[in-house]
C-alpha cells in the first residue's frame, strides 16, 4: 500500500510523552500513512516504546543512530520517506485523528506544494486537565481557503512560523533541496525549513481549522533552554545563505527576512539568561546597523512600533548598552559572534566615548 503521507517523528528522550503522540498517529482516519520515527540516540525508554508500537502497527518504521541533533534527524526522515506528502509531528505533541486525512484531501485536490492549518498550544494543569489555547496561522484572517503563491508574495511570511501544522509534497522538497540546518546541538532549526518552503512554494493553502496540539510544558523543550544563546542567530545565518544562493530570491525576500529575524531575535532576548542580554543586544545592534547600511531594512514591512524599536536599536538609544563600558567587555563576547560583528560593536562603543 503506497503511503499518501509520511509523518516524520524526531525522537530524543521523550518517553514521558511519546505514547500519547504515537496513539494519535496510529489512530489517524487516513489509513495510507507511514509513521517514520527517527530515534536520535535516546538514552531513556523512548526506543523501547517505539519498538513496542512498531510490533503492533506495521505502518511504523524506526530509524536509529547516534545523537546528531534535530536537523539531522529530520533530514534522515525526509530522505527516507516513502509518502507522497510529508508531515512533521514533534514527539511531545499530538494531533487530531482527522488531521492527515483532511490535509491530504486538500493538498491532492488542489495539487499543492504545501498546506497549513491552525493549531492549539496546551499545558497540563495540576488536575491533569489540559488547558488549550487556539492559535491562528493567519492572525489577520485574510488568506484562509485561498490558493496562494508564497514564492511571489513575501508578505505571507507574516503567517505564524511553524512547520508541524501542515504537509509538504515530497517531490517539491526534493526539487529545491529543502532540508533542515544540521548544526549539532542547535535549536530552532524549523525556522530554516519554514523559510525555504515558503520562498519556493507556488501552490499553497491555509485552513482555518486546528488539528495540532503543541505542548508548552515540557521542561526539555528548546524554548526552555537559556544556555543556547546564539542558536537563533546561527539559524538566520543559514537562512540568509540559502536565500542568497539565488540573488533574485534574496532581493524579493530580504526585507521580510529582516522583519522575521527581528521578531525572533527579540523573542531570544526575552528567553535567554539575563547575564547574556547585554552581550546579545550588542551583537543584534551590530547586525541591524550593518543591514541598514546595506539597504536591507525597510520600514514598510514593520509595524510603526517595531520600526521605532529598530531605529532605537541601531542608534543605541535608550541606553541599551549602558552596562557595556569598554571594548574589553566585547572581547569576552560569546565565541559564536563573528569577527565583523565584534568590529562593528567596537566602532559603536568608540563613538559613545
Amino acid at each position: 500500500m503506497e503511503a499518501k503521507v509520511t509523518v516524520v517523528v524526531p525522537v530524543y528522550n521523550v518517553s514521558a510523552y511519546l505514547r500519547k503522540c504515537l496513539d494519535s498517529l496510529t489512530g489517524q482516519t487516513l489509513p495510507e500513512i507511514e509513521i517514520l520515527c527517527v530515534d536520535d540516540g535516546s538514552t531513556d525508554d523512548s526506543l523501547r516504546i517505539l519498538q513496542e508500537y512498531a510490533k503492533k502497527d506495521p505502518r511504523i518504521r524506526i530509524l536509529t543512530g547516534p545523537n546528531g541533533g534535530y536537523g539531522k534527524a529530520m533530514n534522515r526522515g525526509i530522505d527516507a520517506a516513502r509518502g507522497i506528502y510529508i508531515g512533521i509531528v514533534e514527539p511531545d505533541d499530538y494531533v487530531d485523528a482527522h488531521m492527515f486525512e483532511d490535509l491530504y484531501s486538500c493538498a491532492s485536490e488542489n495539487d499543492l506544494d504545501l498546506v497549513k492549518s491552525d493549531f492549539y498550544r496546551f499545558v497540563t494543569l495540576p488536575s491533569g486537565e489540559e488547558k488549550l489555547t487556539y492559535e491562528k496561522t493567519d492572525p489577520a484572517g485574510k488568506v484562509y481557503g485561498q490558493l496562494l503563491c508564497p514564492a511571489e508574495d513575501p508578505s505571507l511570511l507574516r503567517l505564524m512560523l511553524n512547520t508541524w501544522t501542515g504537509i509538504y509534497k515530497k517531490t517539491f522538497l526534493d526539487q529545491y533541496s529543502i532540508r533542515h540546518h544540521e548544526t549539532p546541538g542547535a535549536s530552532f532549526q524549523d525556522n530554516g525549513f519554514f523559510f525555504q518552503t515558503f520562498v519556493h512554494a507556488k501552490r499553497a493553502m491555509v485552513l482555518d481549522k486546528a488539528y495540532y496540539k503543541n505542548r508548552r510544558d515540557n521542561p526539555g523543550s528548546s524554548i526552555k533552554s537559556t544556555r543556547k544563546v546564539y542558536c537563533m542567530n546561527q539559524e538566520y545565518d543559514f537562512i540568509r545563505d540559502r536565500l542568497m544562493e539565488d540573488p533574485a530570491l534574496w532581493e524579493r525576500f530580504k526585507y521580510m527576512y529582516w522583519r522575521v529575524k527581528y521578531q525572533n531575535y527579540m523573542f531570544t532576548v526575552d528567553r535567554i539568561d539575563a547575564s547574556y542580554r547585554q552581550e546579545y543586544l550588542a551583537r543584534m545592534q551590530a547586525e541591524f546597523h550593518r543591514a541598514m547600511q546595506k539597504g536591507e531594512l525597510s520600514p514598510e514591512v514593520f509595524t510603526e512600533i517595531e520600526w521605532k524599536k529598530v531605529e532605537a536599536l541601531i542608534k543605541n538609544a535608550g541606553g541599551l548598552f549602558g552596562r557595556i563600558r569598554s571594548t574589553r567587555i566585547v572581547r569576552k563576547l560569546h565565541p559564536f559572534i563573528p569577527e565583523w560583528a565584534k568590529r562593528m560593536v567596537f566602532r559603536v562603543l568608540s563613538r559613545r566615548k
